[in-house]
């Protein structure tokens, strides 16, 4: 029924569609309840997954909008949809800030944001700019490098997709500082011939040296794309070295360091070739053609209709990208990670490296007898959320010697220095603990977990760690009612 005004009355909303207008809580309680439960473990617990963040209620206000009704297959102006007039401003708008975001002159750079999240967006690069079974290095997987950058077991599985349908071949770290180990990274390029090289990393602590890796690239005539879904929040704020003067091709994801919605953007070189990177067949002011090409490998070779909420809440989070709260969030980001390092080094403890540039520590466990698994595992019944995590010498991904430890999530709830000392604090509680578990249970991993389940000590870390991290702010969501 119509009232006076053109609106329906509630009565008539309800007999045509019964769910439209109730609260998540009145349609679904389970869901809602579990959705309670998920805001109370963020909010009592150290979050410290280095891929993770807090987001914006402003951001999770456009991801819950009227934009997912929407399909939008194409480019703003080239839909193959009608009814796009607005979808086509958001997505433009969108484009303009990430530009923006990344001090990029539009004349040199474009931008697609459309992948779904990072691994989609790195899929599209190689689908747009490779051929089947073209060749390409990346960071291997145990030495921190990214699934989506070719990994293959020691036994020879293709473990990744990047590997399944192009030829990859990782280059590794040195072992005994574990950095890149650039001399040897170009002997394997000269050998190998690669079409592609990617720098960038899940849990590599340190600078790129993006000049080495430019210079590799163009001595072996491949491609440099960088994958900064790490720094990315790093890389707008400048606090991190700059990919964009001397790669082809950046691409992120925009959930970590950015604190954006999950999704994903890829960056791409546009206008006139500069002299060292044509081609010999290439005349003077041939133009870059990537954006044709990574576009229509993102739709429609890979993608159907865009996220348009995830563009919408992208854009509302790269607004704030720009101003300089986010400047100091990043300053602090980096401090924060370095304290926490450097409290891990005072108690004697080793860090790949031997500490971090950017948001993460890379802590190898194996002079202390404890794999990453049993960190991990322990650190979860404490309400501390870390991962396991291969560390420089490991054999494999799969039976990793250390632990990840980012600093975003909690930066993004106001914690200072001080704080970060104060998580070390508790890392090393729960490392005593492991030990002591471990001279009781034996090695093996099942009956480790077993007696740590029932361990007293794990129980009084786990109240004070709730206790403690309650106390600080809590962004995007209200815990008033937790």
């Amino acid at each position: 029924m119509t009232t006076a005004n053109g609106t329906h009355d509630a009565a008539a909303m309800k007999a045509v569609f019964p769910e439209a207008l109730k609260t998540l809580a009145q349609a679904d309680p389970e869901v809602a309840a579990i959705i309670e439960d998920e805001k109370r473990r963020q909010w009592r617990g150290i979050e410290l997954i280095a891929s993770e963040n807090f987001t914006s209620r402003p951001v999770m206000e456009a991801l819950g909008s009227c934009l997912t009704n929407k399909y939008s297959e194409g480019q703003p102006g080239a839909r193959y949809y009608g009814g796009n007039e607005h979808i086509d401003r958001i997505e433009n708008l969108c484009k303009a800030r990430a530009l923006e975001a990344f001090h990029l002159d539009p004349e040199k750079w474009g931008v697609n944001v459309q992948p779904y999240s990072g691994s989609p967006a790195n899929f599209a690069v190689y689908t747009a700019l490779l051929n089947p079974h073209d060749r390409i290095m990346g960071l291997d997987l145990p030495s921190g490098g990214h699934l989506t950058h070719g990994y293959y077991t020691a036994g020879g599985k293709k473990i990744s997709a990047t590997s399944i349908f192009f030829e990859s071949l990782p280059y590794k770290l040195d072992p005994k500082t574990g950095i890149i180990d650039h001399d040897k990274l170009e002997e394997k390029a000269m050998d190998y011939r690669p079409k592609l090289i990617i720098c960038g990393g899940s849990a590599y602590p340190r600078e790129w040296d993006y000049a080495r890796l430019r210079q590799i690239a163009d001595k072996v005539g491949a491609l440099l794309m960088m994958d900064m879904a790490h720094i990315s929040g790093l890389v707008a704020a400048q606090e991190a070295a700059q990919p964009f003067e001397l790669c082809d091709i950046v691409t992120t994801t925009t959930h970590k360091s950015l604190r954006g919605p999950r999704a994903g953007m890829i960056f791409f070189r546009r206008g006139p070739k500069p002299a060292n990177r044509r081609n010999r067949d290439e005349d003077e002011g041939v133009l870059y053609d990537f954006e044709d090409r990574i576009n229509f490998a993102v739709f429609p070779s890979l993608q159907g209709g865009p996220h348009n909420h995830q563009i919408g809440a992208l854009a509302v989070a790269l607004k704030h990208v720009t101003t300089p709260e986010f400047k100091a969030y990043a300053q602090q980001v980096r401090r924060n990670a370095a304290a926490l390092g450097e409290t891990l080094v005072k108690r004697g403890y080793t860090l790949v490296t031997g500490g971090t540039d950017n948001h993460l520590v890379l802590w190898d466990l194996r002079p202390e007898g404890i794999t990453g698994s049993k960190m991990e595992k322990a650190c979860d019944l404490c309400h501390i959320t870390l991962n396991k995590n291969a560390v420089v010498g490991d054999v494999s991904a799969m039976t990793p010697g250390g632990v990840r430890i980012g600093a975003p999530a909690m930066t993004s709830r106001g914690l200072k220095e001080a704080d970060f000392a104060q998580i070390a604090d508790f890392l090393h509680e729960v490392l005593e603990e492991c030990k002591a578990t471990q001279r009781k249970s034996g090695k093996k991993l099942t009956d480790f977990t077993h007696t740590i389940q029932s361990s007293p000590v794990i129980a009084n870390i786990r109240r004070r760690v709730e206790e403690w991290a309650g106390s600080f702010p809590m962004p995007g969501f209200d815990v008033s009612g937790l």
